[in-house]
């Protein structure tokens, strides 16, 4: 077959300093990550990023798993009557809440919701399955979608219908139930920092943003290239809010009828367009190894000489047989530099040229998608050192990814400071808690309250916006 001509592979991507968001969006359709579908808000995650979202959750399953979790599955309508037991839980979610009215040709005689969260059929479930403290703690997780009738959509940040992880935990005490979601936000940032090699944030929200209907809310904040903030993951802490309209309730040791202690926790597909715009360039993709459908592609060069396509089969054998996820690309209708291109855009950590001098070196030509390095390296114990390579590659897209994150991170102590700041990246403010300053905050420069750290001493003792006593640090930013 005749070879493409390479200016027909030639796909632009805006660059990042002239439209961020276009950038973004470039990226996401030309490396075929999701397509768009008649429902406005709604993606189809095509292979390669459905494949991404897998290895997110083998990862995560692992860990929930590890921490003594169990994963079930719910329905995905509600009961109307469900929906408004807990009266600030449902009216958080109201204006997002896509609703089944008919069936067939009949009208329902109760509104179903189609989920956007799973609280309240959770709760049921507990109510029904918890009966004495034996039973206790339930610890249950579900890999699901859900709807949120969003008003402005963006594949994979914000759609209408996006697939996720929910956790929901069941304890016997107030200790318990806040010692397991301080537990799995440490599991969320322990995998977005060793795993999409994404830096976060890990803190405690505001009031004002915490989860409807939770007494606590965490989370783990990202700062995206542009500087903004991409909320990664959060934990909740509902003490006895939904177990009260609920009623679950326990027997407990003192023969005194109890009610439970709840928790939620939650991670989404938008953890994908983190990735994206954490580590991707004017290129494509570069995907952090842990997550990379492809870990590394082989690819014969001068394919048709005798015994290049034997020896790439041979290394692809070998870099599969030590467990590293590898792609043989060895289509004869499109020539080497196409394919240069193509996996660069998709961005493969590393790509493997194999061809006649190669072979008479006994080497393999090498070149590093994070870096865009190239060396050789010896064909002998090749899988060792390409397992070295990727390590190498994750542990510097995370430096990378910190560099920026702490370059763009910067104490202020006055709103000019502040709306200055949170322009290129996160301002670290002291704050008296308040929620009129908060507001003003966010009217006055676009950015919200990210969160409370953890175990960081305040650097000053005046709130940025009212001047009056603080002892509060508060993280700020503009987000997605």
């Amino acid at each position: 077959m005749a070879k493409r001509k390479a200016q027909e592979f030639v796909k632009h991507i805006t660059p990042r300093e002239e439209d961020f968001s276009q950038w973004y969006t470039d990226v996401v359709t030309q490396t075929e990550l999701m397509d768009y579908t008649p429902v406005r808000g709604c993606m189809a995650m095509r292979p390669y990023g459905n494949r991404i979202w897998e290895l997110i959750q083998e990862s995560l399953d692992k860990r929930f798993k590890e921490t003594g979790h169990e994963n079930v599955s719910m329905p995905m309508l509600i009961p109307e009557s469900l929906l408004v037991k807990e009266a600030e839980h449902v009216e958080g979610f109201a204006p997002e809440v896509a609703w089944v009215t008919h069936g067939g040709n009949e009208e329902l005689h109760e509104r179903l919701a189609v989920r956007p969260t799973s609280e309240t059929i959770f709760c049921t479930m507990f109510a029904k399955w918890v009966q004495s403290w034996r039973d206790l703690p339930m610890k249950y997780n579900q890999w699901c979608s859900v709807m949120r009738w969003e008003k402005s959509t963006r594949p994979f940040l914000r759609t209408a219908e996006f697939w996720w992880q929910e956790g929901h935990t069941v304890h016997a005490t107030e200790e318990e139930a806040h010692e397991e979601a301080l537990l799995m936000l440490e599991v969320y940032r322990e995998f977005c920092e060793n795993v999409l090699a994404m830096p976060v944030f890990s803190g405690q929200k505001s009031e004002k943003e915490k989860f409807a209907g939770a007494r606590t809310t965490y989370s783990v904040e990202a700062m995206m290239q542009d500087g903004k903030a991409l909320q990664a993951g959060t934990s909740h802490d509902f003490g006895t809010n939904f177990s009260e309209p609920f009623e679950i309730q326990f027997l407990d040791k003192d023969g005194q009828l109890k009610y439970c202690y709840e928790t939620s926790w939650g991670v989404s597909t938008r953890l994908i367009g983190a990735i994206i715009m954490t580590h991707g360039d004017e290129r494509g993709l570069r995907l952090p190894p842990a997550v990379a459908p492809f870990q590394a592609v082989v690819i014969p060069v001068a394919a048709h000489k005798p015994g290049v396509n034997e020896k790439a089969q041979e290394i692809t054998d070998a870099l599969k047989a030590a467990g590293i996820r590898v792609k043989l690309d060895d289509r004869d209708n499109v020539s080497p530099g196409w394919k240069f291109n193509e996996w660069e855009l998709k961005g493969v950590p590393l790509r493997v040229e194999i061809g006649p001098r190669d072979i008479e070196k006994g080497v393999a030509f090498c070149c590093r998608r994070d870096t865009n390095e190239k060396f050789s390296l010896d064909l002998n114990g090749l899988a060792d050192s390409v397992k070295e390579t990727l390590n190498s590659i994750q542990q510097g897209l995370f430096e990378q990814a910190n560099a920026l994150k702490i370059s763009r991170t910067k104490d202020v102590y006055n709103m000019e400071e502040l709306n200055e700041q949170v322009q290129i990246g996160y301002a670290r403010t002291m704050w008296c808690g308040d929620r009129a300053c908060e507001d003003l905050i966010k009217d006055e420069t676009s950015a919200t309250s990210r969160n409370i750290p953890f175990d960081e001493e305040p650097f000053h003792d005046r709130c940025v916006c009212c001047g009056k006593e603080a002892d509060t640090i508060m993280y700020f930013a503009k987000a997605y």
